[in-house]
């Protein structure tokens, strides 16, 4: 790999490195104030932000705010303040990380404006990213506040928009990094090419993996209440008895069972599993075939690392009944593998390679 530090562009690539650091932590935290149930503690939203609770007062006026809530009515009206506060502060944290990947980017692209190290051509980039940065936090306050209405549970369409923006931003920011580290190249003949469109097809499979992943995560209409389709059929390779659970087509339209009933979400789920595992191996096959550079087999066996344990934590979560730190753990393995797809795929495509 070539030497970052040999870059013209190094403090950018940094700046764009720390930007993708800070939405791998926004992505974790924000998991993790989802399986901790933190998610609408705080009922208010501030742009720039507010000061976290620092004395008694403060800690009871925030809580008389979450007292007026639908989730405390409905469901927590025993919670006393000790335990509000756990709550609260997984949303608080989760919220200021977004904060500091916002002040990250401004601060570090108006140093770059006026040391004159942005070209013409990055504008673009740069403009979207600010976009996508601005629509992350937008969307969030959308989720959070639907949760604040009339049913303390946040949909798993918004859930899915909501960690599929910040995967999206993620992309860009990574992609355009690898843009600049690897932009120096030698000129020489790219064999992995051949890999390009298996792997592009495999990342597309990823992505729905992923949404399937929220949708598993968030809140479905059962028959009485919402359930999540994380926490039925704790059971593997089949669902409870079967291979397919009767539950799986139980409603009318193939639309409303794929993506509005529980069941056949986590069918769903449990399918594009083994066929990224299937496509995975199909990949690791035909590279063995092929004379790839250390990126591409870096590449390659990031995937084979990233999909084995992704798996693995998978199938643990489910039997375990999603427990807090399985589920933080099975999010990161879903980034990690995220990542690591997009390395291969800039590795395949990039018009230049290392000889």
């Amino acid at each position: 790999m070539q030497s970052i530090s040999n870059s013209p562009y190094k403090p950018i690539i940094y700046w764009l490195l720390t930007g993708c650091l800070l939405i791998y932590i926004m992505v974790v935290v924000g998991g993790l104030t989802r399986l901790t149930h933190s998610g609408l503690s705080i009922t208010d939203w501030s742009f720039m932000g507010s000061a976290p609770p620092l004395n008694a007062e403060m800690w009871q006026q925030r809580f008389e705010k979450y007292q007026q809530s639908p989730e405390f009515i409905k469901i927590n009206s025993t919670m006393t303040l000790q335990e509000f506060k756990p709550i609260f502060l997984w949303e608080y944290i989760h919220r200021m990380i977004g904060r500091i990947m916002m002040y990250v980017f401004a601060v570090g692209f108006i140093y770059f404006l006026i040391k004159k190290k942005i070209k013409k051509e990055m504008w673009g980039r740069f403009t979207l990213l600010f976009f996508m940065g601005a629509m992350q936090a937008v969307i969030g306050w959308w989720m959070v506040y639907s949760g604040l209405q009339k049913q303390p549970a946040v949909s798993h369409y918004r859930l899915a928009t909501h960690l599929m923006s910040a995967f999206t931003l993620f992309a860009f920011t990574f992609w355009f990094a690898l843009k600049l580290i690897f932009e120096q190249n030698n000129e020489g003949e790219n064999e992995g090419k051949k890999l390009k469109k298996l792997s592009i097809f495999f990342f597309c499979v990823l992505i729905f993996q992923i949404v399937y992943g929220a949708f598993t995560a968030g809140y479905v209409e059962g028959n009485a209440a919402k359930i999540r389709p994380g926490h039925i059929f704790n059971t593997w390779p089949k669902m409870g008895d079967s291979w397919v659970a009767e539950q799986v087509y139980m409603k009318p339209s193939l639309f409303e069972n794929l993506l509005e009933n529980a069941s056949g979400i986590q069918f769903m789920h449990r399918t594009l599993a083994v066929i990224i595992v299937i496509l995975l191996c199909v990949i690791w096959y035909k590279s063995t075939k092929l004379n790839l550079t250390k990126q591409q087999n870096l590449g390659v066996n990031l995937l084979i690392f990233g999909v084995t344990i992704q798996f693995i934590l998978g199938i643990l979560t489910l039997l375990y009944n999603v427990p807090v730190v399985m589920g933080a753990l099975h999010q990161t393995g879903a980034f990690f593998l995220f990542a690591s797809c997009i390395y291969l795929i800039h590795q395949l495509t990039s018009k230049k390679v290392i000889l």
